[in-house]
């Protein structure tokens, strides 16, 4: 598989993970390919992945994105690579969403 194959599996990855969305560079939006593919660096000793949150808790989405990248990589010769997974942003949204239990006492 090509690197640039592999960029676009674990793209998919991030965007069937509900919760989670590619960390794309703000400045990109003119560029005219495929933002979300700047979420994730593919190197010779270890991938990368940038991602946004946009629900919580983040520890069973993570859990959920590494399984899946952890599947595609399994048909690669990189199932042992080092994996780091980078929530660069969280969602206002996410708040919204979440139930943390902290209520406000007025």
């Amino acid at each position: 598989m090509t690197a640039e194959a592999l960029i676009d599996k674990l793209v998919a990855c991030i965007e069937t993970v509900d919760g989670l969305r590619p960390a794309a560079p703000l400045d990109s939006q003119w560029l005219p390919w495929d933002r979300a593919r700047d979420a994730v660096d593919v190197g010779s000793e270890s991938i990368e992945i940038r991602v946004v949150a946009t629900a919580l808790p983040l520890p069973p989405l993570l859990r959920q994105l590494t399984e899946l990248v952890r599947e595609v990589l399994e048909q690669t010769d990189r199932a042992d690579i080092p994996l780091r997974v980078v929530v660069t942003d969280l969602d206002a949204g996410a708040f919204r969403e979440a139930d943390t239990g902290n209520r406000t006492v007025t």
